[in-house]
């Protein structure tokens, strides 16, 4: 690979317009040079109308030789004026790369635009190099952690999305590094807590790494794995011949069968299905007779009787006289002990009484006679 690249849009934009335009809303399109999109490689990212644009990417191998014209276009949101601007990206080659040994690590608290700067960079790799005692380190891939299928953090607590930052080397990795692989540290990473990393106080005080995370490469141990693409050939279509289109004359076509095929067939299996329906429903009707002559007389007898029992009943209980409850009405009067006759008449109108009465109504009907003097 070659080494990581980044550009910064204000950096390399020149705003054709006179004045202080350091503070209007400027938001960039890029794309390569003849094409709608960038190249697979180079990724961009802006996070607001008045943030810089950062363009980052590490080409491989295959990119080499081949110069890159990437357009950039900018809209001021405030003027609604363009401009735009060629970056021409020259990719060669160098003989410090491959580096062998390459480690991956996860930066919790930081986003990509922020490790893209120079400084930020700059103090990281100098903490990896603190650690790892190379002669030869460099930068090999920045990737967001949104591109690693990472979420969004909620906008609380100053949450970041984290980056991962890969760094290449060319000595074997060090202790420190190699400490999350113990078995140890692996139990807690699968029991989801922190690792002990000896090293980890090197880098807390500015990058806050998730030890878990970190990967560790050598690829001088790497398998390569070729895999057979197949010929793609020129790109040219084989002679034909010329091409001939149809006559302008085109043959009339009877649609009737399609008519007898999608209206009429449908409809005579309908009018069918409707005659046989409602033959069933209409003329198939036993009646009262005929199904009384295919019943049992045992059980005629039974319905009858049941049905005879039945009017009685209701005819019975539209002129029933009910008694009033004995739970509701004393015996015998309290203080005479003479026995309390009914409190309603005969011709009282009894099926539309309650079958229970208040005490105040009992005691309005039912007068008890005054105690007389032991004297008289």
């Amino acid at each position: 690979k070659v080494s990581f690249l980044s550009w910064h849009m204000m950096n390399i934009f020149i705003w054709p317009t006179q004045g202080d335009s350091s503070n209007d809303p400027i938001t960039f399109n890029t794309n390569l040079k003849g094409y709608p999109d960038r190249p697979g490689w180079l990724r961009y990212i802006q996070r607001t109308s008045h943030s810089d644009g950062v363009l980052y990417g590490s080409p491989t191998a295959e990119h080499v030789g081949k110069p890159t014209i990437i357009e950039i276009t900018a809209y001021n949101k405030r003027t609604f004026e363009t401009a735009r601007h060629n970056l021409v990206i020259n990719i060669m080659s160098t003989e410090e790369f491959p580096l062998p040994y390459q480690a991956e690590f996860f930066i919790k608290n930081i986003n990509v635009e922020e490790m893209l700067a120079s400084e930020v960079l700059g103090d990281f790799l100098g903490a990896v190099k603190n650690v790892w005692q190379p002669e030869r380190l460099n930068a090999i891939n920045i990737t967001s952690a949104l591109d690693r299928g990472g979420r969004v953090p909620l906008p609380i607590n100053d949450l970041k999305e984290g980056v991962y930052v890969m760094v290449g080397a060319d000595v074997q990795f060090s202790s420190c590094l190699r400490e999350v692989e113990t078995p140890q540290n692996q139990l807690r990473c699968s029991q989801e807590m922190e690792p002990v990393i000896s090293c980890d106080k090197k880098f807390r005080a500015q990058f806050h790494i998730d030890w878990c995370k970190i990967s560790l490469v050598d690829i001088t141990k790497v398998i390569p794995v070729h895999s057979n693409r197949p010929d793609l050939g020129t790109g040219v279509l084989p002679d034909i011949g010329e091409y001939n289109p149809p006559s302008e004359s085109l043959k009339s076509r009877d649609y009737f069968a399609d008519f007898l095929i999608t209206l009429a067939v449908p409809s005579a299996v309908a009018l069918v299905l409707f005659i046989i329906l409602g033959y069933s429903l209409c003329c198939r009707r036993e009646g009262v007779e005929k199904r009384n002559m295919q019943t049992p007389d045992i059980q005629l007898v039974h319905h009858s009787s049941i049905q005879k029992s039945t009017k009685e009943l209701r005819s019975m209980s539209k002129n029933r006289e009910i008694s009033w409850p004995l739970s509701t009405l004393p015996v015998f009067h309290p203080v005479s002990g003479e026995v309390v006759p009914p409190i309603h008449p005969d011709n009282y109108e009894t099926t539309s009484m309650p079958l229970m009465q208040t005490q105040t109504n009992l005691q309005s009907q039912i007068q008890i006679p005054q105690q007389q003097s032991s004297g008289k």
